[in-house]
């Protein structure tokens, strides 16, 4: 027994020579580097005690405290922050109905708020609030100077109270204010529907519900239009989608992949980077999809579409994305805060970062301006309408058709003007319809 335990010490002080030896130089900068860290400590200290017994005005010492801690954290990105034991359970408990809220997605950006997307069907939804709005003033006040959890809180408040936020939109010449009601914020994760012979998925957020959100509503869908044989495809409706939970952005990925990466996150050390990969099972076993993505989809929703893009599963259509690419950890503190950290970036299967620029399009596609004041028009009245030879008298009739395969004509030709309809509403969706109605022409034929 002495002999190993001599042995063993024996190695410990060989080792210890050897590193004496050769990284004396390295010892001496680490030294220097760690001197010159307390220093700037001891600066800090100097700072905080003049400030707190020399400043005009008492100051609370835990303020202070709280606002360095968080302009350090601010000052290495837009999405690390500090939370306080109030703001850290508020996040927790995500309200439980104790407070009511807008509905929007934000972020920092020079200073003032920046909507990255309105979620569905929310407040701020409803009052006109759109993606790229910049939030400067809340109730009045300037959110210059404030942080992003300060803001935020100042646009909490009960639930049916009133709130008005001062936005200034590009394309608009002069600031306005938008008045919006405090509602608690509930959104089905995902909402199904068919549009002719297409499912239409729309994912609002990647939450718990996602992914079983998403089997369930496509399910739906199917069986509404009789089986996935009679199905030509599927739009999966990331717009506005500010993101969510990383497990979930994979799983939905999953469902329409067999194998291969979906995403990978390297942090600073590389024994913590993860790497996660399809697993066999395509729900709509190789059916064309197409993604409609726009500068509201964010984080969770571009590794989606970044995914299934570099698997080139889907075509992507719409705007250029967001470009958040990276992974924030929570990570608990003294005094039952929190700070919330940039730890890695993420990156789709072909090893691309996102951070910054964004998923782009395959076919980029912009959504006009609807004018809510317009008029319908008339089709069977349009001045501009085409004659043809239908319309004409003492035509010769079509012998190359069944009475049953005209009416089967007619029908075709009524669901196509319908689904045409949806252009004046929403061009890009039905944009992405009708990419799926040509491919699956194309594959008809012989």
């Amino acid at each position: 027994m002495n002999k190993v335990l001599m042995a063993a010490l024996g190695g410990t002080v060989a080792g210890a020579l050897l590193v004496t030896q050769f990284a004396g130089p390295l010892i001496a900068q680490d030294a220097t580097k760690n001197a010159s860290v307390y220093q700037q400590l001891d600066l800090f200290g100097d700072a905080f005690e003049r400030i707190r017994s020399q400043y005009v005005e008492q100051v609370d010492s835990q303020k202070l405290i709280e606002a360095a801690i968080n302009g350090m954290l601010s000052s290495l990105d837009p999405h690390s922050s500090y939370m306080n034991a109030k703001d850290y359970a508020a996040m927790q408990v995500q309200t439980k109905g104790e407070f009511g809220g807008l509905g929007i997605e934000v972020t920092m950006q020079d200073g003032y708020i920046k909507v990255v997307s309105p979620i569905d069907g929310t407040p701020a939804d409803k009052a006109g609030i759109k993606t790229g709005d910049l939030i400067i003033k809340v109730d009045g006040k300037s959110v210059n100077g404030l942080t992003m959890d300060q803001a935020v809180d100042l646009m909490r408040g009960p639930i049916g109270s009133e709130v008005v936020v001062t936005v200034v939109r590009e394309g608009t010449k002069d600031p306005f204010d938008v008045s919006i009601i405090r509602d608690t914020i509930k959104v089905a994760a995902v909402k199904g529907r068919l549009e002719g012979d297409t499912v239409v998925l729309r994912i609002t957020s990647f939450t718990d519900q996602t992914e079983s959100g998403l089997e369930s509503e496509l399910k739906k869908a199917v069986d509404q239009a009789g089986g996935l044989d009679k199905v030509n495809g599927l739009v999966l409706d990331l717009r506005n989608n500010p993101g969510g939970l990383l497990m979930q952005a994979i799983q939905v990925s999953d469902a329409f992949l067999n194998e291969g990466e979906i995403v990978s996150t390297r942090g600073r050390n590389p024994k913590d980077n993860e790497r996660f990969n399809a697993t066999k099972g395509d729900l709509i076993n190789g059916k064309p999809i197409v993604v409609l993505i726009n500068g509201g989809s964010a984080s969770a929703s571009e590794i989606v579409a970044g995914a299934l893009q570099d698997h080139h599963r889907v075509i992507v259509v719409g705007t250029k994305s967001f470009g958040k690419g990276s992974v924030q950890t929570i990570l608990p503190v003294r005094g039952d805060g929190a700070m919330r950290l940039t730890t890695a970036r993420y990156y789709t299967p072909s090893g691309r970062s996102i951070q910054a620029l964004g998923v782009m399009p395959d076919i980029v596609v912009n959504q006009p301006v609807v004018d809510p004041n317009a008029k319908p028009v008339d089709t069977a009245k349009d001045p501009n309408k085409m004659t043809s030879e239908a319309d004409l008298n003492g035509i010769l009739s079509n012998d190359s058709m069944t009475d049953e395969e005209k009416k089967q004509l007619e029908e075709e030709r009524a669901r196509t003007e319908e689904a045409a309809k949806l252009r004046d509403s929403d061009f890009q969706l039905a944009y992405a319809i009708d990419i799926l109605r040509g491919l699956n022409a194309v594959a008809k034929q012989p």
